[in-house]
C-alpha cells in the first residue's frame, strides 16, 4: 500500500517530528530505571509522568483519545486529557499513546518493551474505548481484499499465502502467548505455520509485519484496542493492512463504547478507519527488542534507539541518541 496519496498536514508541521521522539525518549529513559525490579505500576508510573511532562512542553493543543486505558491501575494519561503548552491557540492535536507498552516485560526484564505515540489532526484517530480488539495484520505489497476478519484463520492464510505465491506452511504469524488463543494456534498449526509467540507487545508485533527483516507475514488474535490504533497508526505510515474488531465481555464494556458513540458492537474497522489522514508515529525502546535496542546507561551518558514515521511522506527514521548525564 503506498502512501503517496497522503497529504501533509500543515498544522503537524507545526509540531516537529522530531519533537515526537522527545517525548517517546523521556517516556523510555525514566521506565528503563524499573527494569528488571518486579515492579510494574512504578515503571508505568514513571513513564507516564515522564510522557506527560514532554508533551505539556509542546506548542499545541492537544487530546489524548488513546490513553493508558481504565483498566489500568497505575496512574495514567488518561483519555481526555490536555496537553501542550498552547490550549486554545495551538494546532488542535489528536494523540495515542502508551507511555510504557509491556508494563510486565520491563518489570521482568523480558525484551520488546516500548514508549509508544501516536499524533494526527483532530478526528483522525479513531477514539477506542480500553475493551479488547480482535486484529488482522499484514505488511506492504498486498492487493486489497487479501484479509478479512469476517474469515476463518485458515482462509486468512490461505489468502496470504496465495498473494504471495506460497504454500500455508511457509507463512509466519505472530501471536500474543495467551491461553485465549488456544484454538487460534491449533488451528494456525494445523496449517503446519511458523508461529512466533510473543508475551506482551503486540504494537510490536503488528508493526513487525511491515519489516521484512523480521520474517513474520501476519498478526492475528486478541489484544488491547488502544494499542490496535497505535499499531494503525503506525502502518498507515509505512504500509500494510490491518482490521480490527472490538470485542466485549460484559454490559459494562458495551456501555462504555456507547458512550464513544459506538453503536455498531460488530463493525470490523479497517485501517483507515482507525487512522486516517497524516500521521506521525514514533517508539523508542525501553528494552532490546525485534524492532528497537533498549535504554542503556554508560558511564557518562544513556542511550536509546527511536524510530519516527510519517504517513504523508512515507518517511521512517531511526534515531539514535546520546543523553549525558
Amino acid at each position: 500500500m503506498s502512501n503517496r496519496h497522503v497529504t501533509a498536514s500543515s498544522v503537524l508541521d507545526r509540531v516537529l517530528v522530531l519533537e515526537m521522539v522527545r517525548v517517546t525518549e523521556a517516556a523510555a529513559i525514566a521506565a528503563a530505571k524499573l527494569i528488571g525490579r518486579g515492579d510494574e505500576k512504578a515503571a508505568d508510573h514513571a513513564a507516564v509522568e515522564a510522557m506527560r511532562a514532554a508533551l505539556n512542553e509542546l506548542p499545541m493543543d492537544g487530546t489524548v483519545v488513546i490513553g493508558e486505558g481504565e483498566r489500568d491501575e497505575a496512574p495514567m494519561l488518561f483519555i481526555g486529557e490536555r496537553v501542550g503548552s498552547a490550549q486554545g491557540s495551538g494546532p488542535k492535536i489528536d494523540i495515542a499513546l502508551d507511555p510504557l507498552e509491556g508494563t510486565t516485560i520491563t518489570a521482568k526484564g523480558g525484551p520488546n518493551a516500548l514508549a509508544v505515540l501516536a499524533i494526527a489532526e483532530q478526528g483522525c484517530l479513531l477514539n477506542a474505548p480500553d475493551v479488547y480488539m480482535d486484529k488482522l495484520a499484514i505488511g506492504p505489497g498486498y492487493a486489497a481484499g487479501t484479509i478479512d476478519l469476517a474469515r476463518s484463520p485458515s482462509d486468512n492464510i490461505r489468502s496470504v499465502a496465495k498473494a504471495k505465491g506460497v504454500d500455508p506452511s511457509e507463512i509466519n504469524v505472530c501471536v500474543l502467548d495467551r491461553s485465549r488463543h488456544a484454538e487460534l494456534i491449533a488451528e494456525l498449526r494445523a496449517l503446519s505455520c511458523g508461529i512466533q509467540l510473543i508475551p506482551d507487545g503486540d504494537v510490536a508485533g503488528v508493526i513487525a509485519v511491515a519489516n521484512p527483516e523480521t520474517g513474520i507475514d501476519v498478526y492475528m488474535g486478541t489484544g488491547g484496542a488502544p494499542e490496535g490504533v497505535l499499531a494503525a497508526a503506525a502502518l498507515r505510515c509505512v504500509g500494510g493492512q490491518i482490521q480490527g474488531r472490538l470485542l466485549f465481555r460484559n454490559d459494562d464494556e458495551i456501555a462504555r463504547a456507547r458512550r464513544w458513540g459506538i453503536d455498531d458492537l460488530d463493525r470490523i474497522y479497517a485501517l483507515e478507519d482507525m487512522a486516517k489522514g497524516d500521521c506521525i508515529f514514533a517508539a523508542t525502546g525501553v528494552t532490546d527488542g525485534s524492532l528497537l535496542a533498549g535504554v542503556h546507561v554508560r558511564k557518562a551518558c544513556v542511550t536509546t534507539e527511536s524510530i519516527v514515521m510519517r504517513a504523508s511522506s512515507g518517511t521512517v527514521r531511526r534515531v539514535t541518541a546520546e543523553h549525558h548525564r
